[in-house]
């Protein structure tokens, strides 16, 4: 016997539906790659320009399936790229300037992406790849017509603000099976090339429940949430899912990842909830320590990529009052996989046990199913001490590689 509830499908374009309906007013803050003041939009503004995107991306031939890249920092143009390519039912596949020259014109060429939409300050990087990346038929620039180069090698060159002016904001939004694929990432922490891993938008959308968990991220319409986790790097770690769906202002701090500009954009907008990697934040607590500053608003930061630092999670939590929660997970897992957060049996612990706790990776969220095994496939003890192969599985766990 099968349930009475609606079988509505798990969509992406679902989550900044709800926010423009829900939390339209509440704020996106983007520090843009071409200088300038804070660019200042809503989840509504947001929504009416992804559906822009989304005419803009059907007339230039863009098909359910095809592959849509971008070389982009976190600003409010990639924000809007995360869901008026996914939700047309193409994939937005996110592209890590970081690689090696041969890695990425091996992952474009692999996705074979249709369209790549790129930062000012990709715009050399750009020009060099385009020759040795023949399925690109359209480069976008991510800025408006006063600083598209008026000259350049890119193959009808356009910029994204030409694009979005030319259409309505009335896209309707299809609906499809909650199965098909939404982005792709290509992980480079593996052997030979790197290999992609491609979500769907019920995975993407589970996975922000997930996060979203008190135990997890713990974000609510209260929070404003900074991912200084680059959108390139496993879809922020689904931040820009999950501040949609909880009605979270969101701060997206572009290029600018120096300790003394996340410091003002911590402030002036009042952040509570960062994440990102370990090298971040010791560049920032040295900043801290030479002001003295303090925090006024910053209350939580989960940090992930790398293992955390003993010191450096005391010294946020005994100096500056910032709650450090160490993160693991892998591309493979979208890509939160435990998180570590004291239980109420471990609060009568003392101290240094309960900062041992923290020190580690946690325990795993729900959505994981994990297990360490030996070499005949025999289930080890998780005592601390056994190690062995790691098996994962879950709804929001990768089963192949694409391609």
């Amino acid at each position: 016997m099968l349930g009475l509830m609606m079988p509505t499908p798990l969509l992406i374009q679902g989550l900044l539906e709800h926010a423009a309906k829900w939390h339209g007013s509440t704020e996106i803050v983007s520090r843009l790659p071409e200088g300038g003041p804070l660019h200042r939009s809503t989840y509504a503004q947001a929504h009416d320009r992804a559906r822009q995107l989304a005419h803009a991306l059907t007339r230039l031939g863009v098909q359910p399936g095809h592959r849509v890249a971008t070389l982009a920092w976190n600003t409010h143009r990639h924000f809007e790229l995360y869901y008026g390519v996914s939700g047309i039912g193409a994939v937005c596949h996110t592209i890590n300037p970081r690689l090696f020259f041969e890695q990425l014109v091996y992952i474009i060429n692999h996705a074979q992406d249709q369209l790549l939409f790129f930062d000012l300050t990709f715009l050399p990087l750009a020009e060099k790849l385009a020759p040795h990346c023949p399925t690109v038929r359209q480069w976008v620039l991510l800025t408006g017509p006063a600083h598209l180069p008026t000259a350049s090698t890119l193959p009808g060159l356009t910029d994204y603000e030409t694009l979005l002016a030319a259409e309505a904001p009335d896209y309707q939004w299809p609906t499809f099976d909650e199965n098909t694929a939404s982005s792709l990432c290509y992980t480079s922490g593996t052997t030979d090339q790197p290999k992609g891993v491609l979500y769907s938008h019920r995975s993407t959308l589970i996975h922000a429940y997930a996060a979203s968990l008190p135990d997890c991220f713990g974000c609510g319409a209260r929070d404003t949430v900074l991912p200084v986790v680059p959108m390139f790097h496993v879809n922020a770690w689904g931040t820009p899912y999950l501040a949609p769906l909880n009605g979270c202002k969101l701060v997206l701090p572009g290029p600018g990842l120096d300790p003394a500009s996340l410091f003002e954009l911590f402030e002036s907008e009042q952040v509570t909830f960062t994440a990102g990697v370990p090298t971040i934040w010791f560049g920032l607590l040295q900043f801290m320590r030479e002001g003295p500053r303090r925090f006024s608003s910053l209350r939580r930061m989960i940090v992930g990529g790398a293992a955390c630092p003993p010191a450096l999670l005391r010294a946020f939590d005994e100096e500056l009052g910032v709650e450090i929660r160490h993160a693991w997970g892998m591309s493979e897992t979208s890509p939160l996989g435990t998180v570590s957060t004291l239980k109420a049996d471990q609060l009568a612990l003392p101290e240094p046990a309960q900062f041992k706790v923290k020190t580690k990776q946690g325990r795993v969220i729900f959505g994981v199913d994990m297990e360490i095994v030996d070499d005949a496939g025999r289930p080890l003890p998780h005592d601390g001490v056994a190690f062995g192969d790691l098996l994962v599985r879950g709804p929001f766990v990768a089963s192949d590689y694409f391609g």
